[in-house]
């Protein structure tokens, strides 16, 4: 008989579960902060701001790029190919929550 998994590796907590910072990446340290004051409220709204910083970063790229004042061009494609990719997983995961959603009020009992 194959032992049960979660007898054989003992109870799992929170440490398990929880991702480090990625370093200033999109202001991932105040993420972190936020998600364990509220839970899921509290990582939603950590995310949301994380997207804000990151869209403001890529803006004022631009525009210090556009007058001249950024000197290395890389550093303004970076901000906004990460403010881009940080949009599409936005989107992504409205989807994939907007599909739940609707999966479950459909469902009957």
């Amino acid at each position: 008989m194959i032992p049960a998994i979660a007898g054989a590796i003992g109870p799992l907590g929170g440490g398990e579960w929880s991702v480090g910072s990625v370093g200033s990446l999109g202001g991932a340290a105040s993420t972190g902060a936020a998600s364990s004051a509220g839970g899921f409220s509290g990582a939603l709204t950590g995310a949301l701001n994380s997207l804000e910083t990151t869209q403001a970063n890529a803006t004022t790229a631009s525009q210090q790029l556009a007058t001249g004042q950024l000197t290395d061009p890389t550093q303004a494609v970076t901000a906004v190919e990460n403010a881009s990719l940080s949009m599409d997983l936005a989107s992504q995961i409205q989807t994939k929550l907007l599909t739940a959603e609707n999966t479950i009020f459909q469902t009957t009992v």
